[in-house]
């Protein structure tokens, strides 16, 4: 029907012929046709045929007829008798056939981009004993055994989110309005106030603390870093150009800042400085406070104070989420909270960052509908038992590993994690200390050059408590049982001395007995038990 109306219509109009303008308008297109190049002209028959397809297909069913749904995907350009192109790229000098791309290079941020981590259990290619169940004390996550679950009112405040449908959709990149008021509701204190204007939420602490550093420096510049410290500070920082300075944490029970090297570090270009609270700092720079395990604390009379509240007059960049303390590190959702009560020192570094955080269109819109039920109902309890399950690993490590010779416990009072250091002359490097208990023991730990700390490795105490006494054990076993050779190479490389130099003096009775470099009780102690020593710091 509408065929045939379209026939009529089109034999009833006037010629094109009877039209100058409209001749003189064809044969320009009919020339800039011809002045195409073949690829430009197989494209554009291409696009007609399909049109051309679509159109009749349209038209049948109009007229009745049942036709099957178009496919595309069958109506291929060789169907259509039409030749595609040949496509290039700008790593090619020219067109080539599929089977002879040339392999592309990755961008220079991808190339630049390294953790440390990453980069140091990459060249630990060693297989566990298979003889024993692995404990791995290498990952930082508390939900791996299932002995730290998630609050009762974490998981009812996402499935009322879920059920709800209200955010299905996208919501603001800065985050939604009733997420970033329950934070300032639950974090807001009379010494460090703030309103929501001055909360973004990210995807993860991970995520604010990568917009905080890019916001405030440029290519160039620098940020101050602890060592130890996070590994991650420093990837987010080299891709970016920004040089990251590492200042010295004391490494005792402490971790108190070494003051003079940190200011020995600052100079015109350095823009902030990052600090895992708890420490408290002194200073004329930005802070950017990475509290993510803020209230984890557990050690005797210790007590969290925000970094924000510790003075009224530095510029504070919070980071923090609800990944370590509310045990949900996969729902990825952290934010950052700017404390500016400097008169507007840190205005344009918050433009700055409400800009980025246009990147990812905001964090799961899911989890910012949960976020003000989970800060509200859950109970204290919760994150209480979280407290003495870490407590409790803390001391059994500290006590078990502190009576093994060689090897030096720090005993956390917050966070998840313990270091440990060791002496490498009686145990070789660190990469042969933790490959060895991998193979031996089937234990996993990190070393510690993953952190700027050669010599020692760190241990995750979020575990049963009968797991981590078994990984303590296994660890004393694997040092006693390459400390005794150890032990009896010295003892042997002495006794040849005494022996050289009682030669020497010989008839004068003048031999000297001198004492080997393992203390007297320690070779003792190595003969019986590891449980019977109790040096700490050998």
């Amino acid at each position: 029907m509408y065929t045939n109306s379209i026939e009529k219509l089109a034999a009833s109009s006037p010629s094109v012929s009877n039209y100058p303008s409209m001749a003189k308008e064809q044969e320009k297109q009919q020339k800039r046709k011809r002045q195409r190049k073949p690829q430009q002209q197989d494209f554009c028959k291409t696009f007609a045929a399909l049109a051309t397809l679509e159109n009749n297909h349209r038209l049948s069913a109009q007229d009745g007829e049942q036709k099957p749904k178009l496919n595309y995907r069958k109506t291929s350009a060789a169907a259509l008798h039409m030749r595609m192109p040949k496509l290039a790229v700008p790593s090619q000098t020219k067109a080539t056939n599929n089977n002879e791309w040339k392999p592309m290079t990755a961008s220079k941020h991808a190339k630049t981009t390294v953790n440390p981590i990453r980069r140091v259990t990459d060249c630990m290619s060693v297989a566990a004993n298979p003889e024993k169940e692995p404990i791995r004390l290498n990952l930082g996550d508390p939900t791996l055994t299932g002995c730290l679950p998630p609050s009762e009112a974490t998981i009812n405040a996402i499935k009322n989110a879920l059920d709800s449908h209200k955010f299905d959709g996208y919501g603001p990149a800065v985050g939604t309005l009733s997420a970033r008021a329950a934070i300032v509701e639950h974090f807001s204190t009379p010494e460090a106030p703030f309103t929501a204007d001055d909360v973004v939420l990210a995807s993860g602490c991970s995520h604010a603390l990568e917009m905080a550093i890019v916001a405030i420096a440029d290519p160039g510049q620098n940020i101050l870093v602890p060592r130890p410290g996070f590994p991650l500070y420093s990837t987010l920082c080299q891709p970016n150009g920004i040089e990251s300075r590492q200042y010295k944490l004391e490494m005792d029970d402490k971790g108190l800042i070494d003051l003079v090297h940190l200011e020995s570090l600052i100079d015109s270009q350095t823009r902030a400085i990052i600090i895992n609270n708890p420490s408290n700092p002194t200073g004329v720079v930005p802070i950017i406070a990475d509290e993510i395990y803020g209230d984890l604390v557990y050690g005797e009379g210790a007590r969290f104070h925000p970094m924000a509240t510790l003075s009224p007059r530095v510029p504070i960049i919070t980071c923090d989420g609800i990944g370590k303390r509310y045990l949900v590190p996969g729902w990825r959702l952290g934010w950052l909270i700017v404390h500016d009560r400097c008169g507007g020192v840190l205005s344009e570094v918050k433009k700055g960052i409400i800009a980025l955080s246009q990147k990812i269109v905001g964090p799961c819109a899911l989890i910012q509908g949960a976020l003000p039920s989970i800060l509200r109902d859950t109970p204290s309890e919760f994150f209480d038992n979280t407290k003495k399950l870490l407590a409790a690993n803390a001391t059994t490590v500290y006590d078990k590993l502190s009576r093994v010779p060689g090897l030096r416990p720090l005993k956390p009072q917050g966070a998840m994690y313990m270091m440990v250091g060791f002496d490498p002359s009686l145990f070789g490097d660190e990469t042969k200390f933790v490959c060895g208990l991998i193979s031996e023991e089937s234990v996993y730990c990190l070393p510690g050059s993953a952190f700027s700390l050669p010599n020692w490795f760190r241990l995750v105490l979020a575990f049963p408590n009968e797991t981590t006494t078994e990984a303590c054990e296994r660890i004393a076993a694997y040092c006693n049982r390459h400390l005794r050779p150890c032990v009896e190479r010295l003892e042997a490389t002495m006794s040849i001395k005494k022996k050289n130099k009682g030669g020497r003096n010989g008839e004068n009775g003048q031999g000297s007995e001198e004492s080997s470099p393992i203390a007297t009780d320690d070779n003792e102690s190595n003969e019986n038990s590891s449980d019977d020593n109790d040096g700490g710091d050998n």
